[in-house]
C-alpha cells in the first residue's frame, strides 16, 4: 500500500511537471470524486494547488464543458469559482480557494469533519445569494455560451427516461419507483420555468469562511439548465427538512423565484436521487459502483 501511495504522489509530481506545474513536498488525496481523483500539493513557490487528475477516459470531454462554464459563472456570483491555470485531458489545476471546504468526507475513514458551525444561519443565507445570483442569470447568454439547456418539460421527460433505463439495467425497489412515478406525473410539484444551475450542489462543494458564510463553490461539471430544484435537493444529504425550508424562505427573500409546491418538489427530487447515481455507475460499467447503485435503489 505504501508503494502504491508513493507511486501516485511521483506520477502525480511528473504530471504536473508536464504541465509546467513545479511541486514540492507531499500531495494528498481525496479519493471520494467520481469523475475526478484530487489531490492537494504545494508548489515550489509555496502556492497550494487543487489537482484534479480524470479517473476515465469518458471523464475527459467533460473539462471543456466545465471550463465554458466557469468562464460564464465566475463574473455572475458574489463568490470564488476556480481559476483554471492548468487545462489538459489528464490534468486540471488550480490555486486553493480562500477558504476550506465546509464540510470534508475522508473516503478511508467515513469520518465526515465540519468546518462550520451546522446551526449557523448565515451559511443557509449566504447559500440563498448564491444560488440567486447563479439563477438569475441569463438563459440566451449561457446557451451561447454552449451550456447544455433543456425546457421544463425536457427537464421531466429525462428523469423518466433515467428511471426506465435504471429498472431495466440495475432494477429498482417497488416503493421507490411508485414514488418518483407520482412525482413524475404530478403537474402541481414541477416548475414552470428552467434557470442555469450547478447540478451538483452539495455542502462538500462549497467552501466557508469561519462565521459559516459561503465563500466559494467548486466542481461545476453537472452545470446546465433546467429545474431549480437541483440545486436545492442536496441541501438534504446534510440538513434538516426544516433547514430546507429556511433556505427556500431566505432565497424567495433574496429575489429568487419559487412555486407553491417548491419544497415538495424538492424533497422529492432528493428521494429520487439514486436513480442519478444509477445512471453513473452504468455510465462506468465498475462494478463496485453498480453494486452500490443497486442497493441505493433497493434492488434487492
Amino acid at each position: 500500500m505504501a508503494e502504491d501511495s508513493s507511486r501516485l504522489v511521483a506520477e502525480t509530481f511528473a504530471l504536473a511537471a508536464r504541465h509546467g506545474l513545479h511541486l514540492a513536498g507531499a500531495v494528498t488525496f481525496n479519493e471520494t470524486g467520481l469523475d475526478f481523483r484530487v489531490g492537494f500539493a504545494t508548489d515550489t513557490a509555496g502556492r497550494r494547488w487543487v489537482l484534479r487528475i480524470p479517473r476515465r477516459d469518458d471523464v475527459r470531454p467533460k473539462i471543456e464543458r466545465e471550463a465554458r462554464i466557469l468562464d460564464f459563472v465566475k463574473q455572475r456570483l458574489p463568490v470564488e469559482v476556480p481559476d483554471w491555470q492548468v487545462r489538459g485531458p489528464d490534468l486540471v489545476a488550480y490555486p486553493m480557494l480562500t477558504d476550506p471546504m465546509a464540510l470534508v468526507f475522508d473516503a478511508g475513514t467515513h469520518a465526515v469533519t465540519w468546518n462550520i458551525d451546522q446551526g449557523a444561519e448565515i451559511y443557509v443565507t449566504s447559500l440563498a445569494e448564491v444560488l440567486v445570483a447563479l439563477h438569475a442569470s441569463p438563459v440566451e447568454e449561457a446557451v451561447a455560451a454552449g451550456i447544455p439547456a433543456s425546457s421544463p418539460e425536457e427537464a421531466r421527460i429525462k428523469v423518466r427516461q433515467d428511471l426506465e433505463r435504471v429498472k431495466q439495467e440495475i432494477g429498482i425497489g417497488r416503493d421507490l419507483e411508485a414514488r418518483c412515478r407520482r412525482w413524475l406525473d404530478s403537474d402541481r410539484l414541477w416548475p414552470d420555468f428552467s434557470v442555469l444551475t450547478h447540478g451538483d450542489l452539495y455542502i462538500g462543494h462549497v467552501t466557508a469562511a469561519a462565521d459559516a458564510r459561503v465563500s466559494g463553490v467548486i466542481d461545476w461539471t453537472e452545470a446546465e439548465i433546467s429545474d431549480p430544484s437541483i440545486d436545492f435537493a442536496g441541501h438534504l444529504a446534510a440538513f434538516s427538512p426544516e433547514s430546507l425550508e429556511r433556505l427556500v424562505a431566505a432565497y424567495e427573500l433574496a429575489g429568487g423565484r419559487t412555486w407553491p409546491a417548491m419544497v415538495a418538489h424538492i424533497e422529492e427530487r432528493h428521494a429520487a436521487s439514486p436513480i442519478k447515481y444509477g445512471i453513473f455507475a452504468i455510465s462506468t460499467g465498475n462494478e463496485q459502483n453498480l453494486a452500490a447503485a443497486k442497493a441505493q435503489l433497493g434492488a434487492g
